[in-house]
C-alpha cells in the first residue's frame, strides 16, 4: 500500500470516529421536550399521590381531611341574680350585655330578640338573663335607664322590668331622661313616690355598676354582647347566629 492510500485510510478512519451517533433535526426538539415533560408529570403523581395528600416518611400517602373550626371557648359568667325571661330551668342560658342608648342593642331587640321568644324561650328551651353594661363615655342616660328599669322590677319583679325594659327600647325616638323615666313607670301604673325614691338609691346604681365590672371580667368590650351557654357572641348578631349555637347545645 502506497503512503498515500496510506495518509487516506487514516482520514476515513479518524472522520469515522468524529462523527456523532446521531443526530436532532431542530423541528424534532418540541417532540422530545413534550416527551420528557410527560414524563416528569408522571413521575411526579406517582410518587407524590393525588392533590390534597401528604407524603409519610415511607412513601405512603394519607388523606388530609379538612379540619373542622374549633368550638368557641366557654367562658364562666354569672347571671348574679338579675332578671329572667323564660324559664328558669330551661337548658340553655343567653346572659345578654346591653345598654339602653345603644342602637346595635335596640336592633337586637327589634330584629332578633322576636324570633328567639317564639321559636325557643316561649317553649321552656332557652331563659334570657338581661346585664346592664352602660357605656357612659359615650351614652350618658344608659346607667340612669338602667337604674329606672331596676326601680321597675322593685315593684313587679322580672315581669314588671321586662315591661320597663321594652318600653325603653321602643321609645320611638324619645329622649332618655328623668321625665321619660317617669312618664314610662306612670303608664306602668307603678307607685310613683317609690320609684323617684329608688332613682337615687345608690345601691340600686351599684348594682348597675356590678354588672359592668362582671361584663369586663368575662371579656365584654361593647354592646350587645351575649353569653350563649358561656359562649361569647358579639354584636347585633341575626338570629341564624343563636339558632346555630343554641340547637348544637340542645343536641347534647
Amino acid at each position: 500500500m502506497s503512503e498515500t492510500e496510506k495518509k487516506e485510510q487514516k482520514e476515513e478512519q479518524k472522520g469515522i470516529e468524529d462523527k456523532p451517533l446521531f443526530t436532532v433535526k431542530k423541528s424534532d426538539v418540541w417532540k422530545i421536550t413534550t416527551v420528557v415533560l410527560a414524563v416528569l408529570l408522571v413521575w411526579s403523581l406517582f410518587f407524590r399521590g393525588p392533590a390534597g395528600a401528604i407524603p409519610t416518611p415511607t412513601g405512603a400517602v394519607v388523606a388530609q381531611q379538612p379540619t373542622a373550626a374549633a368550638p368557641a371557648a366557654r367562658v364562666q359568667v354569672s347571671a348574679d341574680d338579675d332578671p329572667v325571661k323564660g324559664d328558669k330551668d330551661a337548658p340553655v342560658t343567653i346572659i345578654e350585655f346591653s345598654d339602653y342608648q345603644c342602637p346595635f342593642c335596640g336592633r337586637f331587640y327589634t330584629q332578633t330578640l322576636p324570633q328567639l321568644e317564639q321559636e325557643y324561650i316561649k317553649t321552656g328551651k332557652v331563659k334570657l338573663v338581661f346585664r346592664d353594661f352602660p357605656l357612659t363615655s359615650i351614652h350618658p342616660e344608659a346607667k340612669p335607664a338602667a337604674i329606672a328599669a331596676n326601680c321597675a322590677r322593685k315593684q313587679g319583679g322580672d315581669e314588671m322590668y321586662y315591661k320597663y325594659h321594652d318600653k325603653l327600647f321602643e321609645g320611638g325616638g324619645q329622649v332618655l331622661n328623668t321625665e321619660t323615666y317617669k312618664k314610662y313607670a306612670t303608664e306602668l301604673g307603678l307607685t310613683m313616690n317609690k320609684f323617684e325614691q329608688c332613682l337615687s338609691d345608690q345601691s340600686v346604681a351599684q348594682e348597675v355598676d356590678n354588672d359592668l365590672q362582671d361584663g369586663a371580667r368575662s371579656g365584654v368590650q361593647g354592646t350587645p354582647a351575649f353569653f350563649v351557654n358561656g359562649q361569647l357572641l358579639s354584636g347585633a348578631q341575626p338570629f341564624p347566629a343563636f339558632k346555630q349555637l343554641i340547637d348544637a347545645e340542645l343536641a347534647k
